[in-house]
């Protein structure tokens, strides 16, 4: 028994490293609740030094970008790491941009997004809520990195979100799962591995594939009528594999390898989300499809 142990708490740390790797912490960000507004100055003063134009909910909408957009963290992320460089971009080019904290388990700070998909995907719901009343508007953006991805179409799904969003873009996200080059598998010869897994970080297990709720996710489409979907993936992507997994079939859907739009891209998981900037400028694109310019390995 206490091999079989120390296989699984081998094991473990990897998964959840592989699952996970989405940001690199910052020790001064704050882990406010996912329903909770940045603070001020004096409350959080390095969350509104990094956060600098962006979670300011006095910021309106205008004519040329009516539509907030809300950030959503990859699995280990918070949302302020894991936008230092897409939030900054997008608000240089006029949009409102917000970012939340979700799945946050006790006693663990700055690393989100272990928590069960479903009950963060009710923290997004209640967080979009709180963005459409701050700017007066009918209907936000979504743009999620790994799980954040993934999780946004749970709210769409299951949790009244398809009313309220426009469009989801998603950076590198777990769709469909991930088998990490097979190395999930690998927890059916660790016994009590995957029940380890479940109930110390649920939001782990739930973004392997074959999960129950992935599978209740895509029972029946990928996709919802109303919502525009782009998804942006790298083949180099060493948290989702395949990297092809991330892809949505149905209508009104764009999926888009960066390595097709520049050969010379070499983000992985982690650079997708946090520096590439072939995939900002995809998301741009897919922000405002009417004024999308053509995307190269030096974009605008």
């Amino acid at each position: 028994m206490k091999l079989r142990w120390s296989r699984t708490l081998t094991l473990l740390p990897a998964l959840a490293l592989a699952l996970g790797a989405a940001t690199v912490p910052a020790a001064a960000a704050d882990p406010s609740p996912a329903t909770t507004p940045a603070g001020g100055a004096a409350q959080h003063p390095t969350r509104t030094a990094a956060g600098s134009g962006w979670n300011n909910y006095s910021c309106k909408p205008s004519a040329a970008h009516p539509r907030p957009v809300v950030l959503v963290h990859g699995t280990l992320g918070n949302s302020i790491d894991n936008w230092l460089g897409l939030a900054p971009y997008l608000v240089a080019r006029g949009y409102c941009v917000f970012s939340l904290d979700y799945g946050q388990l006790p006693g663990v700070p700055f690393f989100h997004g272990l928590g069960p998909v479903d009950a963060s995907a009710q923290q997004l719901a209640a967080y979009v809520d709180r963005v459409l009343a701050a700017t007066g508007t009918e209907k936000v953006d979504l743009v999620g990195h790994s799980q954040g991805g993934m999780m946004s179409r749970v709210y769409l799904k299951f949790h009244g979100g398809a009313d309220k969003v426009n469009t989801l873009v998603g950076l590198a996200p777990d769709n469909h799962g991930t088998d990490l080059n097979g190395l999930t598998r690998l927890l059916d010869h660790f016994p009590g591995a995957k029940d380890y897994i479940d109930k110390l970080t649920p939001g782990l297990a739930d973004q392997i594939a074959g999960s129950d709720i992935l599978n209740r996710l895509n029972e029946g489409g990928d996709t919802l009528p109303g919502v525009h979907y782009t998804v942006i993936a790298t083949k180099y992507d060493e948290v989702v594999t395949p990297y092809r997994s991330a892809f949505l079939d149905g209508p009104d859907v764009r999926n888009v390898v960066v390595q097709d739009l520049c050969g010379l891209d070499l983000s992985e998981h982690v650079a997708i989300g946090l520096v590439d900037r072939v995939a900002f400028h995809e998301t741009a694109n897919a922000l405002d499809p009417a004024h999308a310019t053509r995307t190269t390995c030096l974009p605008g």
